[in-house]
């Protein structure tokens, strides 16, 4: 076990301390102990390190707003046990970390799994409409559906104890820190870079996974260079926990032929793990033909002068006002009133959302003000989404309504009211 300042996460070893690092990361939601089936075949060969998530399992709440953070706060935490070279196995936000690490740290790694992963999980409107869901309702609806996406209903019949497990493990997590993991997800998406991972890979899926299924699974063997694919029969997206035999067989496998062994320094027990050549070779790779032709981006050389503030402001667009909404305006936009979109990407949200003066909380509150004394109902309503995912609270909403009624007059508010109410029963009912 261990102590964790903010810029490390809580741990624990298993195995033999003279034995190379194998690390095993959690999903979302979930704890360390989602491996616990996993350990007692692993540490046979390997020292087994977990970790938990920000705010799971009783870890100090201290939030991670992107994958990058959570890999540097596991690098900071592996740093000062001495542990440079590692295997990484990680499932769905575990496995983001472990993408995260082969991209920016593949000196660092020496062979990779990745379970229920996707090099862009959903959309990020999903997931920030989830940790809406979570501000407003706490994590008790996450939780009692919890089971119908990590598991198939034969398994959570059959198996109550571990259904009601799995509740409990999201009920006890961090709502704070939960919903900067949504965002955290909501920002991944490593398609442009997949051909840049170099490390041995295996992609495990379950073939009923409906949350990051064997479609995804493809496309990241697709792009990963001589990366190889396990579909595991008859589960869904907890596979570790639903098929724990299936799943830890393929892990020795993988990991056995990824490692020369002994090959680890005695000075530190836990270091150099030498990765050889060989392939693993679990089976022939799938004939899948890749979606697009997938390379390193690009970045253009800097101009002199200010920066064009288009790109931030679509970006920052995309982020407060949602994917769905951003596509349905270029969308329709024409020559006519094309101009006008690209007039208020650049300066609205580029020049102004996107300054630092102010967070996008207190954006949220003066623009629902001013948009309240125009009379402009129909910005609100949209605004008023916006004002959730920014996290303000339906109470926080209220008083800015409120406040506006003093200064912009009751009728305003009032028709205000009637559209924030629709709009916030609508952003924050749980969906069964």
């Amino acid at each position: 076990m261990s102590e964790t300042p903010m810029n490390t996460l809580q741990y624990r070893f298993d195995g033999p301390e003279d034995a190379p690092v194998l690390i095993l990361g959690p999903s979302l939601g979930t704890t360390w102990h989602m491996w616990d089936r996993q350990v007692p075949e692993l540490v046979k060969q390997w020292r087994v390190f977990r970790f938990d998530l920000p705010g799971h399992g009783g870890a100090p709440a201290h939030p991670a707003g992107s994958v990058t953070d959570l890999a540097e706060r596991l690098l900071g935490t592996l740093d000062g046990l001495g542990v440079q070279r590692f295997g990484y196995a990680g499932c769905a936000l575990g496995g983001a970390i472990g993408v995260e690490l082969a991209l920016r740290h593949p000196e660092r790694l020496a062979s990779l799994t990745l379970i229920a992963a996707s090099p862009r999980f959903g959309t990020a409107d999903e997931f920030r409409q989830r940790g809406v869901i979570v501000r407003t309702n706490g994590l008790d609806p996450i939780a009692r559906t919890s089971p119908e996406r990590w598991f198939t209903q034969g398994f959570a019949a059959a198996q109550p104890a571990i259904t009601e497990w799995a509740v409990q493990m999201v009920r006890t997590t961090d709502p704070g820190c939960y919903i900067a993991a949504c965002e955290a997800l909501a920002s991944f998406d490593v398609r442009p870079e997949l051909g840049r991972i170099g490390v041995p890979t295996l992609v495990l899926v379950g073939s009923d996974d409906q949350v990051t299924g064997p479609a995804e699974a493809r496309t990241l063997v697709a792009g990963i260079p001589d990366a190889r694919l396990a579909v595991v029969p008859g589960a869904s997206h907890l596979v570790p926990v639903e098929q724990p035999a299936a799943v830890t067989d393929l892990l020795v496998r993988h990991f056995s032929t990824a490692w020369q062994q002994p090959a680890y320094d005695s000075s530190t027990g836990q270091m150099a793990i030498v990765a050889p050549p060989v392939k693993p070779v679990l089976a022939a790779p799938p004939q899948v033909s890749p979606v697009a032709e997938i390379a390193a981006a690009v970045q253009p050389e800097a101009v002199l002068g200010r920066p064009d503030p288009y790109d931030a402001g679509i970006k920052v667009r995309r982020e407060v006002l949602g994917d769905a909404h951003v596509d349905r305006a270029l969308a329709q936009a024409d020559e006519f009133s094309g101009d006008f979109q690209e007039l208020i990407t650049r300066y609205a949200w580029g020049e102004i959302w996107d300054r630092p003066g102010l967070d996008r909380r207190s954006r949220s509150c003066v623009t629902l003000t001013a948009l309240v004394a125009g009379g402009h109902l129909d910005e609100l309503a949209f605004h008023i989404r916006a004002a959730l995912r920014n996290g303000l609270t339906p109470v926080e909403i209220k008083e800015v309504l409120l406040q506006a009624a003093v200064y912009c007059g009751v009728p305003a508010a009032n028709s205000a009211f009637k559209v924030a109410q629709q709009v916030i029963r609508e952003e924050t009912t749980p969906q069964e």
